[in-house]
């Protein structure tokens, strides 16, 4: 379920994993999702962002935003995936990204 900060600005999705918490990203202002992102690594200590097609720059930007600028030195990137998905019969292929974000302290 989430959280009322979550659904103000839209994380459509967001799954709990056994050792942090998955949030999937959209079109969204990268400041108000930094902030949900930095409420989320305060009760898990891990967290993974996700995102398709145009979104990805989205998902870039907060993960910068929260490991350089609200937790510089308090948190790194664990892991980045980049793939692609197929979009139904024959359909384009969409990029995906997976960022992994943990705090160190």
């Amino acid at each position: 379920m989430l959280s009322g900060i979550e659904e103000n600005v839209q994380l459509d999705k967001a799954s709990s994993l056994k050792d942090g918490k998955l949030i999937i990203i959209n079109q969204q202002p990268v400041m108000e999702c930094a902030l949900d992102i930095l409420t989320e690594l305060v009760q898990h200590k891990t967290v993974t962002l996700t995102a398709k097609g145009d979104s990805i720059p989205v998902a870039v930007a907060v993960a910068n935003v929260v490991t350089e600028n609200m937790m510089k030195g308090n948190s790194k990137i664990l892991g980045i995936i980049v793939d692609s998905e197929s979009q139904g019969n024959n359909g384009p292929l969409v990029s995906t990204i997976r960022i992994t974000i943990t705090k160190t302290n």
